[in-house]
């Protein structure tokens, strides 16, 4: 944020907007609202919600206020606040969309409209689909080109840590989702998956609701492997919500051994933590490292 830009691209967590008094968003962005960091905001969903919206609280007309429009949560929440003119999206079409897709294309109706295919999409899974729509309607209202916005969606690689391809080692798919620190991060991350799989859980529970994830361990899981330094809750919800093989660990290291000893041939091994990781490491990036480097000394 050193010297003149144009823009200026922010992400802020509800840590920041706890202190954010002065700030003005020209486009402010809204995913989602779903429960994490409960232990900072006294295991009161409210207080999370109430810091998140802050993002809103300086915006004038001018401005925009992009959102995932099948959020009840912001629905619900946006007739507390003033806001910029607003700009939802859906994967389904509704009144003043200003992204959703139909007959296999991804729309964008405002402020400039152009659509493109989906299947040129760089990036999978229906969460990645949001992001591109989210990106999408913001590149659009600061006045990029279409066609500058269709190739960044078309050839936009992903970030490290999220979904992120390791290695395939016989015949097993090891994927890194390190930055899945909370239950609906790993909701999308276990939506996406195609095969069998092994998922790693652990690490600094926030209050976590682990029914979120439920049906989908049931549906898409075979074995669950945790690595935290207390697994006392996940060991108590999972043995009731689930059918899966349990194994319990301390660490990452010990975590994907005992993957690659379950795992079979066209299995997947997903690091989906849905967990803050400062028991065992600095950060999420210093776990999602870790993993790599337990996976390449299989």
């Amino acid at each position: 944020a050193e010297g003149e830009r144009d823009w200026y691209v922010i992400e802020l967590l509800s840590f920041q907007l706890d202190n954010m008094y002065k700030f003005r968003a020209d486009i402010a962005v809204l995913l989602n609202i779903t429960p994490d960091h409960l232990d900072r905001y006294g295991y009161n969903m409210q207080n999370y919600v109430d810091a998140k919206l802050r993002i809103l609280q300086n915006q004038e007309p001018e401005d925009a206020f992009v959102f995932w429009n099948d959020d009840p949560t912001i629905k619900k929440e946006l007739t507390k606040y003033k806001h910029g003119k607003l700009y939802s999206f859906a994967e389904v079409k509704h009144e003043n969309a200003a992204a959703y897709t139909e007959a296999e294309k991804l729309i964008f109706t405002e402020p400039t409209p152009f659509n493109m295919e989906l299947e040129e999409l760089s990036l999978t899974g229906k969460h990645n689909l949001y992001n591109s729509m989210a990106a999408g309607i913001s590149a659009n209202v600061a006045g990029i080109r279409k066609e500058t916005i269709r190739e960044a969606l078309k050839t936009f690689a992903g970030v490290e840590h999220r979904l992120e391809k390791v290695a395939k080692v016989n015949g097993v798919e090891y994927i890194n989702d390190s930055k899945a620190t909370n239950v609906n991060s790993c909701w999308y991350a276990l939506q996406s998956m195609k095969s069998k799989t092994i998922l790693i859980l652990g690490g600094k529970d926030k209050g976590n609701d682990y029914s979120e994830i439920a049906d989908l361990v049931r549906e898409k899981v075979h074995t669950l492997i945790f690595m935290g330094l207390d697994n006392k809750k996940l060991n108590e919800y999972f043995a009731l919500n689930s059918n899966c093989k349990i194994v319990d660990t301390d660490n990452l290291a010990d975590a994907v051994k005992a993957a690659y000893e379950v795992a079979q041939k066209g299995d997947t091994v997903l690091l989906s933590p849905c967990c803050a990781s400062f028991d065992l490491f600095k950060n999420y990036e210093d776990r999602g490292e870790q993993f790599k480097q337990a996976v390449k000394q299989l």
